[in-house]
């Protein structure tokens, strides 16, 4: 075994223990949470390294990074989800290899998701990325939906051909109400899931959590987890 694969096996062996405490802490069966592994600004050698070592999905946040890295690893089994802010101009790329995009915030970029994937003939699953710190009507600082503007998107997602309506995501804000208080963010997202699951069941994924609050996620009912740090070790610098 390399280096590198040690360290990410070890790494990972951390996290899994971190998710299963968090899963027995909240009366949740393990299999409840999937870990979704951030690979940015890391070489498609560690995305290889990651599927030997069990991992099946994989998040990018920039398009840049993610084309050609899903492009060689196009033979492994992997789902690949795209999580960072996307402009309608890489809408087209993006279509062509993620499965599920976990940031739609928009009327916009819906009509230009939709368009790619029906090109490319392909069903992707999206997301509404919901900003905690936006008030109505507004986009949040790192992108998304403010809470009373998620239903009227889920239906756009939900009449677009081509795509799929998976559910919500959102990031911990570092600003408003829930600055700092990850837990009561998550509770907040799972109640604004619940009402979106009453008009659209199928949208049951809940999107939440990295490194640093996994557990408070797990804890409020967090299907899926997003991690990197922990995983793949302090990013290098970009630029």
């Amino acid at each position: 075994m390399t280096d590198r694969k040690a360290e990410l096996a070890a790494n990972l062996a951390q996290v899994e223990e971190r998710i299963v405490s968090a899963c027995a802490a909240a009366g949740r069966e393990r299999e409840e949470v999937t870990l979704i592994v951030v690979t940015k600004t890391y070489p498609a050698s560690d995305v290889r390294t990651l599927h030997q070592l069990g991992v099946r999905h994989v998040a990018e946040n920039r398009d840049q990074d993610a084309a050609p890295k899903a492009v060689t690893c196009a033979d492994l089994s992997l789902t690949w989800h795209f999580v960072g802010q996307l402009q309608t101009n890489k809408v087209r790329s993006v279509t062509s290899y993620a499965d599920v995009v976990q940031s739609v915030d928009r009327a916009k970029l819906v009509t230009a998701l939709s368009a790619a994937a029906v090109r490319g003939e392909r069903e992707l699953g999206c997301l509404i990325q919901v900003a905690l710190d936006a008030e109505s009507g507004e986009r949040g600082e790192r992108g998304g939906v403010a809470p009373d503007g998620v239903e009227e998107l889920a239906v756009a997602v939900d009449e677009a051909p081509g795509l799929r309506l998976d559910g919500l995501m959102t990031v911990a804000p570092l600003a408003g109400e829930y600055a700092g208080r990850q837990r009561a963010a998550f509770d907040r997202l799972m109640e604004i899931s619940s009402r979106l699951r009453a008009g659209h069941p199928a949208a049951n994924m809940v999107s939440a959590g990295m490194s640093g609050d996994l557990e408070d996620a797990v804890a409020a009912g967090a299907t899926h987890v997003r991690v990197g740090t922990a995983v793949l070790g302090v990013r290098p610098r970009l630029g």
